[in-house]
């Protein structure tokens, strides 16, 4: 599948049940670092539906949103559009569609994990003057219902082994990514409290994830229920993150 196609139709699911990022603590870890402030430009390369977006916008940043994938830029569109610094654009990591050194600051989030490294490296040093952050939560694998939760996308998720990317920076590629200039890392706690609702839609987000029709649909949602109902508290179970951040200044 055409990776720019693989969440339209999970676009509703992953605006509801998507986990956020920790804004107040990355936006004063950049502000530490690199002087951020609200007159920087930002583009955020594979947007989707506004996540990261969204919380550049409500520190009053002016922020592009480059999203190939017609129906998550468009909701992102919808959600943000009383936002008056967000501008949406139709445009890959490979190409922008934006100006000769028009952004201050790049920001990626998951979608990284499905540029092309070297072609997005030159791209963004083209359009921006500043640095490149990518942020991405990686889902702990540490109390039984997470364990649990982990063995269900291995039994039923068709391609989870080859995309559902654990960590950005396991293959090596950041380093190189980066290079010449040093990368730089930080992690924040960060997690989502779930009823039997969410946690299904937390999982029907995923695009590895079968779609209803499919012959292991049932099996899998049996499953998960029965994860839930062993796990929860108060009706609730608690999935947990580590927000990881690695920055890095744009080569001149």
């Amino acid at each position: 599948m055409n990776s720019t196609q693989r969440f339209t139709d999970r676009v509703e699911d992953y605006v509801r049940y998507r986990p956020g990022y920790p804004s107040k603590e990355i936006i004063a870890h950049l502000q530490e670092k690199i002087g951020f402030n609200d007159s920087f430009v930002i583009a955020d390369i594979g947007s989707g539906t506004g996540i990261s977006t969204e919380l550049f916008l409500r520190n009053g940043n002016k922020v592009y949103g480059v999203e190939p994938n017609d129906a998550m830029r468009q909701k992102a569109e919808q959600l943000l559009k009383n936002y008056p610094g967000f501008t949406s654009v139709n445009g890959t990591a490979e190409n922008t569609q934006l100006p000769d050194k028009s952004v201050d600051m790049i920001v990626a989030g998951q979608a990284f994990h499905w540029f092309n490294p070297l072609l997005a490296k030159a791209e963004f040093e083209r359009v921006a003057t500043g640095y490149i952050v990518l942020i991405w939560n990686i889902r702990e694998v540490n109390t039984p219902f997470e364990k649990d939760y982990e063995v269900l996308l291995q039994d039923f998720g068709t391609d989870y082994q080859e995309v559902g990317h654990r960590d950005i920076a396991s293959d090596g590629t950041l380093p190189v990514f980066f290079a010449p200039a040093a990368m730089e890392k930080a992690e924040f706690d960060n997690n989502q409290l779930l009823d039997y609702e969410g946690v299904q839609g937390r999982l029907l987000s995923s695009s590895y994830i079968p779609k209803p029709g499919a012959a292991n649909y049932e099996p899998m949602l049996e499953r998960l229920r029965t994860i839930v109902d062993k796990h929860a508290e108060n009706g609730k179970v608690n999935f947990g993150y580590i927000t990881k951040v690695y920055m890095g200044k744009i080569s001149s």
